[in-house]
């Protein structure tokens, strides 16, 4: 069983940063490829970017590409996601969710386990 609890959401104008984080208890993200999603109003979960726990490679949905950024941190077992450059349109709830097999697919029925997720709201 892997737990996972997200922070770092907010309300931030448009061009502005945040950070969301991803802390996971029960296993370590070593053994595990992470995705991040977000889900707006009235819309269907979308990926974001994901990491695979095999060769610490990092994929990126076209629309982030270039502005949001995945790291993550052993120690803390923890997996971050910046945000730069942020626009309206990036408002939504994020997930950080984890899977067994290396593979970072973006459909969401792929991932095994999910946070709670955390609100950001990006202001015009």
């Amino acid at each position: 069983q892997v737990q996972l609890v997200e922070s770092g959401g907010g309300l931030v104008q448009a061009g502005g940063s945040l950070r969301l984080s991803c802390a996971a208890s029960g296993r370590t993200f070593s053994s595990y490829t992470m995705g991040w999603f977000r889900q707006a109003p009235g819309k269907e979960r979308e990926f974001v970017g994901g990491r695979r726990w095999t060769d610490g490679n990092t994929y990126y949905a076209d629309s982030v590409k270039g502005r949001f950024t995945i790291s993550r941190d052993i120690a803390k077992n923890t997996v971050y996601l910046q945000m730069n450059s942020l626009k309206p349109e990036d408002t939504a709830v994020y997930y950080c969710a984890v899977r067994r097999e290396p593979r970072v697919p973006v459909a969401p029925s792929e991932y095994n386990y999910w946070g709670q997720g955390t609100q950001v709201t990006v202001s015009s």
